[in-house]
């Protein structure tokens, strides 16, 4: 399993039509913002640019974003991940923290750099020249400490190299983002739009940055990077600051009630944030097992003892789940 959110690969290996399955095998919010009527001419004319620029003006607002940096938008966080390590300077390693995105490590040795691995808070070792650090972490939820951050980037300075922070899941904390604290060094930061917003079918994704990194990115992407439908859903959404705080409400209340659920039937939840939760399993064929009764979830080849669920779609999803772990615990 690389991914999750595949439900072809469970049908292959499991059996059962798309509407049969319980999908929580991503961090994917399964409340998304409510789709408007779209416009007929979103699809037969190309994105104007005040469209982009307005797109671009509500993402500043609700990333917070400071006056000192820009923002570029991308068809999803995952081509902006591509691109950063075939535009960084070369030389040293770059410096990923285990286990993380995996897509980090794959992209950069793509584009020819030498990974290792790295640990938030200890000391950076000194062929390390550029450096990925996820913030919240996925899949254990792990945040960095702002000081921590900080002397990361700093002693990336010295080596004249950069530092690439991943808030996918920053969402649903946003005091937490370590943008505006890392504003005076040479930190790109990346923001995936359809998570949170529970639309991530339509591919958005955003750079953060000083000028003079991310104009390279710019021009590597190029022009119309984002369909008209996407950049006209995006605007109203994060300009809708207010559904933002009531999701987060939302969301940690449905986090709080699946690991209940988790607990109640013999897991041990390790970590995760509002928008997935790590845990335990009690036996070790709870994968199969939960796959073989239509219930995907996100296992991990390098921890077999460990699952990561996406949150149920409210109350009879949940139930599903409780009453196919009392089965599993019983039968």
């Amino acid at each position: 399993m690389q991914h999750g959110g595949d439900l072809g690969e469970a049908m292959a290996l499991f059996g059962g039509k798309r509407g049969d399955w319980l999908d929580l095998s991503t961090g994917i919010s399964p409340f998304p913002y409510p789709l408007r009527t779209l416009g007929a001419h979103l699809w037969t004319a190309l994105p104007g640019r005040h469209e982009l620029e307005a797109l671009l003006a509500a993402a500043r607002i609700a990333y917070r974003v400071p006056d000192s940096h820009d923002i570029v938008a991308a068809p999803g966080t995952q081509a902006l991940i591509q691109w950063l390590p075939r535009l960084a300077p070369g030389g040293g390693t770059v410096g990923i923290t285990e286990p993380s995105y995996a897509e980090h490590a794959r992209a950069w040795q793509q584009a020819g750099h030498e990974t290792e691995p790295y640990r938030p808070g200890k000391p950076l070792a000194e062929t390390i020249r550029h450096a990925v650090l996820v913030h919240p972490n996925n899949p254990d939820g792990r945040s960095a400490a702002p000081a921590d951050a900080m002397i990361l980037a700093s002693t990336l300075v010295e080596r004249q190299g950069w530092l690439i922070v991943d808030e996918a899941f920053i969402d649903t904390m946003p005091d937490a983002s370590l943008t505006g604290i890392l504003k005076d060094f040479p930190v790109i930061t990346l923001r995936s739009f359809g998570k949170f917003y529970g639309l991530a079918g339509l591919r958005l994704g955003f750079a953060i940055g000083p000028k003079d990194l991310v104009a390279p990115l710019r021009e590597a992407i190029g022009p119309w990077p984002i369909s008209g439908a996407a950049i006209q859903v995006a605007t109203a959404a994060l300009s809708d600051l207010a559904w933002a705080e009531a999701m987060r409400s939302r969301l940690a209340e449905e986090a709080e009630a699946l690991d209940r659920v988790l607990l109640r039937y013999g897991f041990v939840v390790v970590g995760g944030t509002s928008l997935f939760r790590l845990a335990r399993i009690p036996r070790a064929d709870s994968h199969a097992a939960l796959a073989g009764r239509r219930i995907w979830t996100r296992c991990f080849h390098w921890d077999p003892r460990l699952i990561r669920f996406g949150l149920p779609a409210g109350p009879a999803a949940r139930e599903r789940l409780a009453r196919t772990l009392s089965e599993l615990r019983h039968g």
